[in-house]
């Protein structure tokens, strides 16, 4: 007896040195070893994380939409006069920029918008009950452009800029639902499918953007404001959605202030700095210099009517505004835009007007260029912006005093460099100029150019790197 208890006891010494050791690893999995504490967690983690996503996800199912009951039935009035309302309206919407796509039928859906997480496709916004918005109620499309919400409860990508829309008066958004359903023709076509990729397409975190950042919409007057400067107001932040390419964005990519009463951010409202297709936009406050605070609302309303006016020119992504656009909106609504922009106070109430020195005009005009930009600038830029830099007038735009010389992002003059311009196609246009593209220009000659404009005649701007340029072509090949 006393034999056996002395095996058992060295055979349990032997088997624990065994596993100690780690010669033991089927007993040690088998008995609950030190690592299964660790995988458990990592299951339950995971356990846990698809439960909060499930959850998130059940809460866009059950919250309730915006907007009121989307079967509520409004009386629309199809009258001639309440389509061609409709249709002023999309044109100032511009909703054709989006929604076309060249050699497909108007507003069949359009090409895909660039985004940090991919490609966005605008939809086909014809009456098409299939492919379109034919099956929309008005409550359905009211809810959709004021709020961002499609038919099916989904959020749109605000791309669409649904967060100006809300401010669309009851008359006017009949008027647009009476133009769309019967002004447009309809169009069995599907649009392009979406270039995000999985998972930023899933589409229901949106939803969370929209409930975050999505501005509350008040209840819609039903007609527009009459008094000039409100009505400015009502066309500025709503339906032209200005803010959403001249208001900086935020780290979540909403824009940093819906309207000039946007609270603590109200300043930021149409201050620019957003690049969009390479182009900075423009401050549209009135600061002197890299503002509107020198041009008169006649100035920027003849401006957006004709895209040239008085030694300035539009040109990049806002050439197509005007030219898909604003050319087409009354000059008393264009002058009480103007108007309206003319309140804005400037963003940086501390910046100085700028001067015109003809200091370095009689440089150019003695033939002694003193720096290489100078050269360059006298060599393949003076015959049309001249050596004194007024340019021709309604032919070439001034370089002098210019907001485009002045803002402190150069990347707008880098891009009509190197890409080339034409001014915009509009209706009283006769005859339409172009800068041709210097692309034989190398990267440091270019910021050579730049930093001569940005610093002559007055200007006070930053000198253009080549690195810049080479960012900047670089991307044109992308």
């Amino acid at each position: 007896m006393k034999d056996k208890t002395v095996l058992a006891k060295r055979e349990y010494k032997s088997r624990k040195k065994r596993v100690n050791k780690g010669h033991s690893a089927p007993e040690k999995r088998a008995n609950g070893g030190h690592h299964s504490p660790k995988r458990h967690w990592l299951i339950r983690l995971v356990i846990l994380g698809l439960f909060l996503v499930g959850l998130a996800w059940g809460l866009t199912l059950i919250a309730p939409l915006p907007g009121g009951d989307k079967a509520a039935q409004v009386e629309i009035a199809f009258t001639p006069q309440n389509i061609q309302r409709g249709a002023y309206l999309a044109r100032i919407g511009d909703c054709v920029a989006c929604h076309s796509k060249p050699g497909e039928p108007m507003f069949s859906g359009g090409e895909a918008l660039n985004s940090p997480i991919g490609g966005m496709v605008p939809s086909n916004i014809t009456p098409d009950p299939q492919y379109g918005i034919g099956q929309y109620s008005y409550a359905e499309f009211s809810r959709a452009v004021r709020y961002g919400v499609a038919r099916n409860g989904s959020t749109l990508y605000p791309a669409m800029p649904w967060p100006s829309y809300g401010s669309i008066t009851e008359a006017d958004m009949q008027a647009l639902y009476a133009y769309f359903m019967k002004g447009v023709q309809p169009v069995a076509r599907a649009a392009d499918a979406n270039t995000i990729p999985w998972p930023l397409s899933i589409r229901w975190p949106v939803t969370y953007w929209r409930w975050l950042f999505g501005p509350k919409v008040p209840t819609p007057p039903m007609n527009p404001p009459e008094e000039n400067i409100a009505l400015g107001a009502y066309y500025v932040n709503g339906l032209g959605h200005c803010g959403a390419c001249h208001t900086p964005r935020t780290l979540f990519m909403n824009e940093a202030a819906i309207n000039e009463h946007d609270g603590r951010h109200g300043d930021l409202y149409l201050s620019g700095g957003q690049v969009i297709d390479g182009y900075a936009t423009p401050n549209l406050r009135s600061d002197p210099s890299t503002g509107l605070g020198r041009l008169k609302s006649q100035d920027i309303a003849q401006l957006l009517k004709k895209g040239h006016y008085n030694g300035l020119a539009t040109f990049g992504p806002m050439s197509e505004v005007i030219t898909n656009s604003t050319q087409y909106m009354t000059d008393s609504d264009l002058l009480a835009m103007a108007d309206y922009l003319k309140t804005l106070p400037p963003r940086n109430p501390h910046e100085q007007p700028g001067y015109y020195d003809a200091g370095s005009t009689f440089e150019q005009l003695q033939g002694k260029p003193a720096t290489a930009g100078a050269q360059l600038y006298k060599d393949r830029c003076s015959a049309c912006h001249m050596d004194n830099g007024f340019g021709r007038r309604n032919e070439f735009p001034a370089l002098a005093q210019n907001p485009a010389s002045l803002n402190p992002n150069p990347s707008a003059l880098i891009q009509i460099v190197l890409k080339g311009g034409i001014q915009a196609r509009t209706e009283q246009t006769k005859q339409r100029y172009f800068m041709p593209a210097f692309t034989a220009l190398s990267d440091q000659e270019i910021a050579d150019i730049l930093t001569f404009v940005r610093s002559s005649w007055g200007n006070a701007a930053s000198p253009v790197t080549a690195g810049q340029v080479s960012a900047a072509r670089k991307n044109l090949s992308k």
